[in-house]
């Protein structure tokens, strides 16, 4: 099953749980977690609109899918949980960042700081089966997620949308480009980093931006994850 939609976001997409494929996802997800191991956890799958209420919303960015090893995945794009490796997508957007912005690169991949200032996480496909990348690709979760885009679209306040590799920048017809702000690059995958995601200065950037927006600035850098004696 798919969890309640958060309380900061139920108003906004209360027409969109009562249609068809949003019905039809409900049964998939059903099947599939009585079968398979799914990620992440049924009370993660909506993290990041947990974490980043719809009158929040700065900033989105983008993701594809959720990670499907153990223990990664946890409902934001990009993150992992706390005492995970980084994968190597994460990484690089660490090295771009300190590269960008000359934050020291940290010693975990919890993103959670970054959705709590207003940075939206957004996956376009919100569950994955284990070890099975893309498997719940085009049951309907896509269309969910463009609608969750066209919602943060019509907000009247300006957001700055971080589109990071083709699949992203497909979104850009979804965005109203004269009253917001697209910043695009490459994917940070190790396959597409260096062809042009190094270098892009995306947070330096967005901060421009929101400045220019007269919006708080996000702080970037993730505090270091405090290790417990046992």
């Amino acid at each position: 099953m798919v969890p309640p939609i958060p309380a900061g976001w139920r108003s906004v997409l209360a027409e969109e749980v009562k249609k068809p494929y949003y019905q039809k996802l409900q049964k998939f997800l059903q099947k599939e977690r009585q079968k398979h191991t799914i990620f992440p956890a049924e009370k993660e799958v909506f993290a990041a609109l947990k974490l980043t209420a719809y009158k929040n919303v700065n900033i989105l960015l983008l993701g594809q899918d959720p990670y499907h090893d153990d223990k990664q995945a946890h409902g934001l794009c990009f993150s992992v949980r706390p005492g995970v490796a980084p994968p190597p997508s994460l990484m690089n957007i660490f090295k771009e960042l300190q590269n960008d912005a000359g934050f020291r690169i940290p010693n975990h991949g919890h993103l959670a700081h970054w959705a709590k200032q207003g940075v939206l996480m957004l996956n376009a496909v919100l569950t994955v089966r284990a070890h099975s990348p893309g498997s719940h690709r085009n049951k309907g979760w896509e269309i969910f997620t463009d609608a969750v885009i066209q919602a943060v679209n019509a907000k009247e306040s300006p957001v700055v949308f971080l589109l990071w590799g083709n699949y992203a920048k497909q979104k850009m017809k979804l965005i109203d480009t004269k009253r917001h702000v697209i910043i695009q690059s490459a994917h940070p995958s190790p396959l597409s980093a260096n062809n042009g995601f190094f270098g892009s200065r995306p947070f330096s950037k967005t901060n421009v931006a929101l400045r220019q927006f007269s919006k708080p600035e996000i702080d970037w850098q993730i505090p270091e994850q405090i290790k417990t004696m046992r």
